[in-house]
């Protein structure tokens, strides 16, 4: 395009509001067996004080030469600012985008959400950082996510719903369990993402099909427990994803 043309196409965009872009982060990860959430609390206005998810503004630039991060940067970006960790440390996926007017009382604001599920073992890692005054874990189950800020309630509950269609389905409980595993505690994952306990006959059913499927094999080591020791397995490399980078999801208005 010519640069009258693209000075044209600009003007036309002139009368048009120009919303603010958000990254929004739901930080999962497994203490004791339950599912737990990251959340910090606002050091800054507005909801100064309050429980929040993690997450923050993207960087537009100036609009027309510099148009700024890409969104899957940006998550990135916000995952290492208001927690420490690296997106090679977590599986990092976009979910759904919010856009509903007065969800933030600054301006229209337009989220788009991400989880990012971390192992047991790297969740001691968090700490807090940006404009949060602190970060901390809180499970779920015990969680009254009416009391987040902004419509991050909301997002919450997309996020579980979302990540209980894929449970079965994809390899998203690989980034939830050690990289060896016993059959409870991948059994554990699936009770605590779906909210209700899975029999074990009935689990250990789907783990055999896993295996006959070549989506887990048999792992050196067992794993000691108070009764007997428990064989240990893993997911093959060659099934998940490395979670070395964002990974886009549907979105869909909120």
């Amino acid at each position: 395009m010519r640069a009258p043309e693209v000075q044209r196409a600009r003007q036309s965009l002139a009368p048009y509001a120009r919303p603010a872009v958000a990254v929004d982060l739901v930080v999962l990860t497994l203490v004791d067996g339950a599912l737990h959430v990251l959340l910090i609390r606002r050091g800054e206005p507005p909801f100064e004080g309050k429980l929040a998810l993690p997450g923050g503004i993207l960087r537009v630039g100036d609009g027309e030469e510099d148009q700024g991060e890409d969104l899957d940067v940006a998550a990135v970006r916000e995952l290492h600012e208001e927690t420490g960790l690296e997106s090679r440390d977590v599986l990092l996926e976009q979910f759904a985008t919010f856009g509903r007017p007065g969800r933030d009382p600054r301006m229209r604001v337009v989220s788009v959400a991400y989880y990012a599920l971390v192992r047991p073992e790297l969740a001691r890692r968090v700490r807090a950082g940006g404009d949060a005054a602190e970060a901390r874990w809180e499970a779920v189950g015990r969680l009254d996510a009416s009391t987040l800020a902004f419509d991050h309630e909301d997002i919450l509950r997309v996020a579980l719903a979302r990540m209980r269609e894929k449970l079965d389905t994809s390899s998203l409980a690989f980034s939830l369990v050690p990289e060896r595993f016993s059959i409870p505690e991948l059994r554990a994952v699936f009770s605590a993402v779906k909210g209700e306990p899975q029999d074990p006959g009935n689990f250990r059913r789907k783990v055999k099909r896993l295996i006959e499927d070549g989506v887990l094999e048999a792992a050196p080591g067992v794993r000691r427990t108070a009764s007997k020791p428990a064989a240990l397995y893993r997911f093959r490399a060659a099934i998940p994803e490395p979670p070395a980078r964002a990974r886009r999801g549907g979105t869909r208005p909120a």
